[in-house]
This record gives structure tokens, sequence and C-alpha cells, in this order.
């Protein structure tokens, strides 16, 4: 039998969730200069007060809309996939980042993102923890499994591999200094595997 009293938890999550998707959302909209706490809380429904006593910034909250994205539903981490071809599942990484890259709805709140971290070490400190470093630590992974397979070098620096790997497409994308596309990703893949192989 309904008792009727309210689920708190239940709401708080709608709120948040619906919070996260108006900013997204009013990113692309609106861009992130234009971007207001005013005008998230009037698209998502809710006071400011709820998102000023969840969030301490308005970077703070475009960080968690994009942090919502990766969220995997069963709870689990992130894992690139691992065909037992590192080139190939590299490629098949790398196109997918590009191709997110070039994404208007994807790139507005992520170039959003990096100006505030450029600006604010406590953001950027939440970034490391709770985005980098687990992206970073799934990249690892997979190259540990491809050291164990003999596909790299056991004494493969692994951060150095992830930074060769993508700096460049990260550098071309923050200066609009070229095409973002499956050939580039490619050439990427092809090059690095080619400089930290024996």
């Amino acid at each position: 039998m309904a008792t009727g009293t309210p689920n708190s938890t239940r709401r708080s999550e709608r709120s948040r969730l619906a919070i996260l998707t108006a900013t997204r959302e009013l990113i692309g909209d609106l861009g992130y200069a234009k971007l207001t706490i005013e005008a998230i809380a009037a698209r998502a429904g809710v006071g400011k007060q709820t998102i000023y006593r969840w969030w301490p910034s308005k970077g703070a909250v475009v960080f968690d809309s994009l942090l919502a994205l990766s969220e995997r539903p069963d709870g689990g981490g992130i894992e690139l996939p691992d065909t037992g071809d590192l080139e190939t599942d590299l490629k098949s990484v790398l196109r997918a980042t590009a191709t997110e890259f070039s994404d208007p709805a994807f790139e507005a709140p992520i170039r959003a993102l990096n100006t505030e971290i450029i600006n604010d070490p406590d953001l950027a400190a939440v970034y490391r923890e709770k985005m980098e470093a687990p992206m970073r630590e799934a990249k690892r992974r997979r190259l540990r499994s491809a050291q164990a397979a003999g596909q790299l070098p056991t004494d493969t620096d692994l951060d150095l591999f992830i930074d060769v790997l993508y700096a460049p497409l990260t550098q071309r994308w923050l200066l609009r200094s070229g095409p973002l596309d499956h050939t580039f990703a490619d050439a990427l893949v092809t090059t690095t595997l080619r400089a930290f192989r024996p």
C-alpha cells in the first residue's frame, strides 16, 4: 500500500539529471559565456538554491554534466576495447575520440570545461581525479594487456605512449588547425606504434 510519502532520493536524482541535461543543452544553445545558473535552473525546473547547494560554480556544473555522459548504467568503470589486436583497438578508440571532438553538441561543453580548468585550479584537481585519472588508467590497462601479449615492449613508458598518441589530436582540436577525421586518427596510431615498437 502506498504511503504517499515522497521519495526524496528519487526526487533529488531526478533534479540532478535535469540540471545536468539542461546545462549541456544550454551550452549548445547559448555558448558558455552566456550560460548562467539562473538559465540552468529555469530550464531544469528547479530553484537556483538547489544548484548552489550541490555545485560551487558554473564550471563545476559543466564538469559534472560532462562526467555524467561517461557514467555507465551498470556502474562499471571505463574499459577500452581489447580484441587482442592493439593497432585495431587503438584506431577504434582514436576514431571515436576524433568523431566526438567534431560533434558540436560535445565540443561546446568540452571547450567550456577546458577554459574553466585553465582558470580554476580547484576544478582542475577535480577533473584530474574524476575524469582524467580513471581514463588514463583504462588506457594503461589496455597497454599492459598488449605488453603481456608481446605487442609492446615490457619496458614501454605507458604514460609517454598515451601522451604521444593523444597530444596531437588534442592540439589540433584546441587550435582548430586541421581536420579531425579517421585518416588523422589512424596516422596517429600507426606513427605512435612505430615509435614504440622495437
